[in-house]
């Protein structure tokens, strides 16, 4: 009785000899870092920066988003925090910034103090009031103008949606105008809570755009308790999404954001998701 397929020897050994590439990749998405969008912890980061970022080291997140704050950062206070963060042994890639970074003088202050910390996005944190969809490919075009001036320094800019970009403006959705009129190279930061608020499917958002979701922020909505439900205990299908994100979206890096607290404070909430964090990987 005869095999109901068969190999030849030669792709035999070409594929034994492949498995342990293919373990390894497998093992690289699982390895994707997973940071702390530090406005999750803002009453305290407002307080005491340096003792905040340790506490966040110490329960093992492995990068951190600084916010629109850092931006009245002097040179020298930005050294100081990329020695912490050496010092800690974690990351900040991408920095959460606000109109005054887009502008020509901001830019050039949002990359100094960005290098110095050894971040490589300056994120567009929000577009502000933005009127039609002309209002929105402006926005586009200003993103587009940054990254051109950031590329040559082997920087790059990027856009965090909010709920309204995923309302149709005369037919189209604001994050489809965002995305069709910007480079490849200007990253789609997709928060995932607010498109979920509204209806919209993060998967297919995902796929639709391979190579440009590099980051993430994982918040969580819950319909019945909305942001204040912790990762991991909310309506997201987080296994489903971070797979599309790691085989299609070409995530570098996970930022958790909560956005509410809840009992215990801010730290005890990212502690919270974090343990939520490793049980979904784990799984």
């Amino acid at each position: 009785m005869s095999a109901p397929y068969s190999i030849s020897r030669r792709t035999f050994l070409a594929m034994a000899g492949a498995m342990p590439f293919a373990t390894r990749a497998f093992a690289a998405l699982k390895d994707v870092p997973v940071g702390l969008e530090l406005y999750s912890v803002r009453d305290e980061l407002a307080k005491d920066l340096k003792g905040t970022v340790t506490a966040v080291a110490k329960m093992g997140y492995q990068v951190v988003e600084f916010y629109s704050p850092y931006f009245d950062w002097t040179p020298d206070q930005a050294k100081d925090v990329r020695k912490l963060l050496d010092d800690l042994g974690i990351q900040c890639r991408s920095t959460h910034n606000g109109s005054p970074s887009f502008t020509a003088d901001g830019l050039q202050k949002a990359i100094e103090l960005n290098r110095i910390i050894g971040s490589k996005y300056i994120i567009m944190a929000s577009a502000g009031r933005v009127t039609g969809l002309d209002g929105w490919k402006t926005v586009a075009d200003r993103l587009t103008a940054a990254a051109e001036q950031l590329r040559p320094m082997g920087l790059a800019t990027g856009y965090h949606n909010h709920q309204p970009e995923w309302t149709p403006v005369d037919g189209k959705r604001p994050m489809d105008v965002i995305a069709a009129g910007t480079p490849k190279d200007v990253v789609l930061q997709f928060d995932v809570g607010t498109c979920l608020e509204v209806g919209a499917d993060p998967i297919a958002w995902i796929n639709a755009n391979p190579g440009r979701i590099r980051s993430m922020h994982c918040k969580e909505w819950s319909k019945t308790n909305g942001y204040g439900a912790a990762f991991g205990e909310g309506d997201a299908p987080w296994k489903q999404i971070l797979n599309a994100a790691e085989s299609t979206g070409g995530i570098e890096y996970y930022l958790i954001e909560q956005e509410q607290s809840g009992p215990g404070g801010q730290f005890a909430m990212a502690q919270r998701c974090l343990e939520n964090w490793k049980k979904l990987r784990a799984a």
